[in-house]
């Protein structure tokens, strides 16, 4: 039997040099190491022997099986490493090609115009506070002096949920209002609120029934109308430009006192005139004012202590100045052409 077995082992480690594919590889395993294959057969002898024999026998045929499956693997790997060579070699890739240009999104405008104010107020100490947009009577009309029955509530046109208490925030000052509470009044409050707002209003080339708001706080010991003068400088110059010349002009609202007008020049006509400005080298971009001590005492601050000054710009109106928009619906649309900032020669 070991003469059978020595042949066999000849023969198939002969056949496995010669095998030209993996194929015949793996139809040689298959021939040779199968249930049905001349290595399994040799194994039903082993009935025959003694059991001398069978411990000698059967460490024969566990060489056999070992010799002829590390040949069988041995010649396999030899196949796939030449097949994943020849593969690479061609498939070689040059690197000193260009790159496929892949395109990327760009920010929406009214994004990019409300980090660009984020970006100036943080780097004067400022927050940026978020809110709820479901909002309730108290912190959107009562605790800004405006209380039940009041003419400004009608002039508003405020979107209600619930029995005229829960509503639509028709401003982002409920979030300031929310602050100064959490500050307890003992506090230093210095903060911005970029945010949705909604008001029933006319769909519209330059009004909306939801638009963006930027309102601003600060309240502190000692704050002048001055300092607001000095805040609203620094932000007209950074988005329009260090040529930027600002006013103020008298005007009112419930939450300051006294109020303002905030205006800029032209930055189209240089003050001279021009359909922009109406004629008047001016630009009005914001309201403006003291806070009010009805809002400070209702908000934990003493009047006599404390002081303070808020402000509101429409991110949207402050977008169409300095982009050169005339229809407000257009930061809603989805043409990049226009509602995306970026390189024009992209397009």
């Amino acid at each position: 039997m070991k003469e059978q077995v020595e042949k066999l082992k000849s023969e198939v480690l002969q056949k496995i040099e010669s095998a030209k594919d993996l194929k015949e590889v793996n139809d040689l395993r298959v021939e040779y190491l199968g249930k049905k294959g001349p290595i399994n057969e040799l194994t039903s002898h082993m009935r025959e022997l003694d059991a001398k024999g069978k411990k000698e026998f059967g460490m024969v045929l566990n060489d056999l099986k070992q010799t002829v499956t590390a040949a069988l693997d041995e010649k396999k790997n030899a196949f796939e490493t030449a097949e994943l060579n020849a593969k690479l070699q061609s498939e070689k890739i040059d690197v000193t090609l260009p790159a496929t240009k892949i395109p990327v999104g760009a920010p929406n405008i009214l994004e990019k115009i409300i980090e660009e104010v984020e970006e100036v107020f943080m780097s004067m100490g400022y927050d940026v506070v978020d809110g709820p947009e479901i909002e309730e009577d108290k912190y959107n009309f009562e605790m800004l002096n405006i209380p039940k029955g009041h003419p400004a509530r009608d002039a508003q046109d405020t979107f209600y949920i619930e029995d005229e208490s829960i509503l639509l925030r028709s401003q982002t000052s409920p979030v300031q209002v929310r602050t100064m509470l959490a500050a307890g009044g003992k506090e230093p409050v210095r903060m911005i609120c970029p945010g949705k707002t909604y008001r029933r209003d006319a769909d519209d080339a330059t009004h909306s029934h939801q638009f963006m708001q930027i309102e601003g706080l600060l309240v502190d010991k000692n704050i002048r109308l001055s300092d607001l003068k000095g805040t609203f400088d620094v932000i007209a110059k950074k988005l329009f430009g260090e040529d930027c010349v600002t006013r103020f002009r008298p005007s009112y609202y419930q939450f300051t006192e006294p109020s303002v007008e905030t205006d800029i020049s032209c930055f189209v006509c240089k003050g001279k005139g021009c359909p922009l400005c109406k004629n008047t080298g001016w630009i009005t971009v914001s309201g403006a004012g003291m806070v009010h001590p009805n809002v400070l005492r209702g908000c934990g601050y003493d009047p006599k202590e404390w002081s303070g000054f808020a402000f509101g710009f429409g991110a949207e109106r402050l977008a169409m100045l300095k982009y050169g928009i005339n229809d407000i619906r257009t930061f809603y649309q989805t043409d990049l052409r226009e509602s995306a900032t970026f390189d024009r020669k992209d397009v």
